[in-house]
């Protein structure tokens, strides 16, 4: 059984409270998501509102189906969102390594393992609080504004989207562990998220197990109402979130101090 972990994960959620994280990740999901249906919706007024159009020009530009608004919005959470998470925690574990702070703790009755999986679980739950309340708002105001989405796509949709942001907040932690600096975790973590997105784009059919294919079904999901069988991906993905997590876990235990 792991040592210390209840302690570690309160130390963990203590940290993000005072750090502020749990206030302004959350609030920048909300924000992009509810950018995405508004933009949308007043486009011709702010077009209008622009000026420099003839006189006697009409706007006329349809808007997208609701679906394709919340898949927009995942989208922004692609780009942006994977920023910020991997910004939030790239130095999670170097930063404590760096400082002693990390070997003082383990000398301590706490496990290694204790160490990266309550930073871990950390990560996780404020991921999926800042996903879940940004896409609630988009889908709020996408049914309000534009049109009503199918309440099963769009929650397979977000839970895939969930995955995908995982895999790159795993990747930040994994390198924070690996890497003194936190910068340099952050550019691989991200490195390694776009490899996959692109890698998967170019060759969909040869990596459809890839956790790269994650963003294209949720999109899918959301505009044809089905995607084909995910197991072989959520499957992948999870191995590759455990193995990022023992990565971690080894790299502390061989070096709890530099």
């Amino acid at each position: 059984m792991m040592r210390g972990l209840a302690a570690m994960l309160g130390k963990e959620w203590l940290e993000l409270a005072r750090s502020w994280k749990w206030l302004w990740v959350p609030l920048v999901f909300i924000l992009l998501g509810i950018m995405q249906p508004v933009s949308y919706y007043f486009l011709p007024q702010l077009l209008d509102a622009a000026g420099n159009l003839p006189e006697g020009a009409v706007i006329s530009i349809p808007l997208p189906s609701g679906g394709e608004i919340l898949a927009g919005t995942l989208e922004q959470y692609g780009i942006f969102g994977a920023l910020i998470i991997a910004l939030s925690f790239m130095g999670a574990v170097s930063q404590e390594r760096n400082t002693g702070t990390g070997a003082l703790i383990l000398v301590k009755p706490v496990s290694p393992a204790a160490f990266v999986l309550s930073k871990w679980l950390a990560m996780a739950a404020l991921v999926a609080a800042s996903l879940a309340a940004g896409y609630a708002a988009s889908w709020y105001y996408t049914v309000v504004l534009i049109g009503p989405v199918a309440v099963g796509n769009a929650m397979a949709g977000a839970a895939l989207y969930a995955l995908w942001l995982l895999v790159v907040g795993s990747s930040a932690l994994m390198f924070s562990a690996l890497w003194k600096s936190p910068a340099a975790a952050a550019f691989s973590a991200l490195g390694t998220f776009a490899a996959l997105a692109l890698l998967t784009s170019l060759f969909p059919r040869q990596l459809a197990w890839s956790p790269g294919r994650l963003p294209a079904a949720s999109r899918e999901l959301l505009l044809e109402g089905a995607a084909g069988s995910l197991w072989p991906t959520v499957a992948v993905t999870a191995l590759c979130v455990i193995g990022s997590v023992l990565i971690a876990v080894r790299a502390v235990r061989a070096h709890p101090a530099d």
